[in-house]
């Protein structure tokens, strides 16, 4: 085989080999560097909805240290974040689970007018309009969830919208409340 073919083809099927691997790949299933780390140190602005009872201007996650929490990443340009919302309304509603909601390179008017139509599940509403926190959490995009231990370390991380069968199957098992949630959905 002439050589200045062979070059080429290598280089194609080499190609092709790690193209059909990454097929082969959960997209959802995305590895986090955070995992069993401190979750990055941030203090940001709180969104000023209607709901809003604090009167403290930022949020930092060193205010739930000792507490077991969700964050999730959402906007109001997110499709999928629309998909997932009424699950977090219901965590929301029917457990004592701190939750976070850290709002995304969003515009105020538009991430307030979003909760006002779709409802308020979250205590807290960090936002990060720069992007700088999802820099720092290595966020590939919104809708993402993770869940944060009583040091503040990141014990879990979802890329992509949640769905209850995710919720029961991984995020339950770190928080108890949560799976008496979905054992008592499950005998309904």
């Amino acid at each position: 085989m002439n050589s200045k073919f062979l070059l080429p083809l290598i280089a194609f099927l080499l190609m092709a080999v790690l193209l059909g691997f990454g097929l082969t790949q959960n997209p959802q299933e995305l590895p986090s560097a955070l995992i069993g780390k401190p979750i990055p140190k941030f203090s940001q602005p709180i969104l000023k909805t209607s709901e809003t009872h604090d009167e403290q201007d930022l949020f930092t996650p060193d205010e739930l240290l000792g507490k077991r929490w969700i964050l999730n990443v959402w906007a109001s340009w997110c499709p999928s974040c629309r998909y997932e919302h009424p699950l977090f309304n219901e965590i929301g509603n029917r457990t004592s689970i701190p939750l976070v909601g850290l709002n995304y390179k969003d515009a105020e008017q538009n991430a307030v007018q979003w909760l006002a139509e779709r409802g308020n599940p979250y205590d807290r509403i960090p936002t990060d309009m720069s992007g700088d926190v999802g820099i720092d959490l290595g966020l590939y995009g919104a809708p993402e969830t993770y869940v944060i231990d009583e040091q503040g370390r990141v014990l879990y991380r979802h890329a992509g919208p949640i769905d209850a069968e995710l919720i029961e199957r991984e995020i339950a098992p770190f928080f108890p409340e949560l799976q008496a949630l979905f054992v008592q959905q499950q005998g309904s």
